[in-house]
């Protein structure tokens, strides 16, 4: 859980570095980087150690950096403060070096600094401390990484960030579902619901600690919002018929859905705060898996209406639909980019489920990964990574959770103490 804000206080660097990736750039060479166990000043004496390892853990994963192996390094150094000797870092081969401490304070308080240097050209680049609670120990962790991926790569970090997926456990003809949360890495995992009721497609509010969610409460399908910290559940509406796959908009304030009756589905939206619904599309046809983009003003959502499942192109308001998809096979679950410039999806061709991205206006449609079954992608707050879930064929095997950039590199599986689906990421935690 999220509890007591995080203080950050800058230290003094100077006002320029040399030290820069270029993200922008394919094949891009990982940024060698020396991240020693941070100084327990004070305190647990694993704490240093555990905070260096998580800070670690991300920036490897992100494939932008090339951590190095901790025996290589011929300098130890005796304070958080201290100025490195960078001769004995360049013989390391380090480019980028982080030089941490950790101490509780006499109140209870844990205090966390780290320092960033440029290792050739022998600057400190960025410099914070971070005064919270004992139990903030991890979430201080993941705020070091991303500080460090945005001041080296110029774009936001993803890694105080959170997961809320689907736990599958038991025998594949009949497997309990709950709703579970973690942190992106796989730790501090929490259950939201006890396993009674079917649950399906949660999706985490832009704006607020909330998911909106399907849950057959009964036996009924239902809409629900839940507020994460307090465990209120919301009924969002009883609706006619089969609700499927909701959404927020971009401003937290609507959810959009695709709500079955007479044989077809529609997409509709409705305000949470007046509780009015919106028909957007009318069509003899399957229209469903609505999403928003960033800016509110466009949906993307796949449709039969053309003989096999596509996506379409509309405004908000459900004008103008454009088909967007006309490769092989079908496709399914578009979720757009938070910087805009992409739209994920599932496509299915010749017995292969694999994970793409398209442009919104159609064009640079392209495959990240194909297999037997990879599904439901989802995107980190800062567009440049997807989350997905992926089964295996053969066996008592189960869905798994994975990551890979947007270059189509750097597949990772995240850890999860049973089978796992459905995940959605969360906005950067404030």
């Amino acid at each position: 859980m999220v509890r007591g804000l995080v203080v950050l206080l800058a230290l003094a660097l100077p006002a320029r570095a040399q030290l820069e990736l270029d993200v922008t750039r394919g094949n891009i060479q990982p940024v060698p980087i020396a991240i020693p166990a941070f100084l327990s000043l004070a305190g647990n004496p694993q704490l240093g150690p555990a905070i260096a390892e998580v800070v670690t853990s991300d920036l490897q994963r992100s494939g932008l950096f090339l951590p190095l192996d901790p025996s290589a390094f011929v300098e130890r150094s005796a304070s958080a403060d201290a100025v490195p000797n960078f001769a004995n870092w360049r013989l390391a081969n380090a480019q980028a070096l982080v030089i941490g401490g950790v101490e509780q304070l006499a109140d209870g308080r844990l205090r966390t600094e780290f320092r960033l240097w440029d290792v050739f050209g022998g600057d400190q680049v960025a410099g914070q401390q971070f005064f919270t609670s004992p139990e903030n120990w991890r979430r201080v962790a993941h705020i070091i990484a991303d500080a460090i991926y945005e001041r080296l790569t110029g774009e936001r970090g993803y890694f105080d960030t959170r997961i809320v997926f689907v736990d599958e456990s038991g025998p594949k003809d009949n497997r309990t579902k709950r709703l579970a949360i973690m942190d992106q890495d796989g730790a501090n995992i929490r259950y939201l619901t006890g396993g009674s009721d079917l649950v399906l497609t949660p999706r985490f509010s832009p704006s607020t600690q909330e998911i909106t969610y399907m849950s057959y409460d009964g036996g009924t399908p239902r809409v629900y919002l839940l507020n994460i910290e307090s465990g209120q559940r919301e009924l969002v509406g009883d609706f006619p018929g089969m609700t499927f796959a909701p959404r927020f908009s971009p401003d937290g304030q609507q959810v959009i859905m695709s709500l079955q009756q007479d044989g077809n589905a529609n997409i509709y939206t409705m305000d949470l705060r007046t509780r009015r619904t919106t028909r957007l599309t009318d069509d003899a046809a399957i229209d469903t898996s609505p999403s928003y983009s960033p800016d509110g003003s466009k949906i993307v959502f796949e449709s039969d209406r053309g003989g096999s499942q596509q996506l379409y192109v509309m405004e908000a308001n459900g004008a103008n639909p454009q088909r967007i998809t006309f490769g092989e096979g079908t496709y399914s679950t578009p979720v757009w980019s938070p910087r805009g410039d992409y739209i994920a999806f599932t496509r299915r061709r010749a017995g292969q489920f694999g994970i793409g991205l398209i442009r919104p206006d159609g064009s640079g449609e392209r495959m990240l990964t194909e297999g037997f079954h990879n599904e439901g992608p989802t995107w980190a707050p800062n567009g440049r990574v997807l989350m997905f879930f992926r089964d295996t064929p053969g066996g008592n095997g189960g869905p798994q959770l994975w990551t890979i950039d947007v270059s189509g590199y750097n597949e990772f599986r995240v850890p999860t103490p049973g089978f796992a689906s459905d995940p959605a990421w969360s906005p950067l935690i404030n």
